[in-house]
């Protein structure tokens, strides 16, 4: 029950700090918000990916 709760939030505040281009982030959006469990799983997943091609810059504060 409580990562029904925390990998949501955990995979939008993570989705904050990137920078995509064009739609990126509003797919990932509606796949975090559709599917609840398997959405942040599968963006934590793919994300590592991008980050290591650099298929996306961190913002950096």
């Amino acid at each position: 029950m409580v990562a029904l709760l925390v990998l949501p939030v955990l995979a939008f505040a993570s989705l904050l700090k990137q920078n995509f281009k064009g739609r990126h982030r509003l797919i990932w959006v509606l796949i975090i918000i559709f599917l609840p469990f398997f959405g942040p799983i599968l963006y934590f997943l793919i994300i590592k990916n991008y980050k290591k091609f650099n298929l996306i810059k961190r913002k950096f504060k």
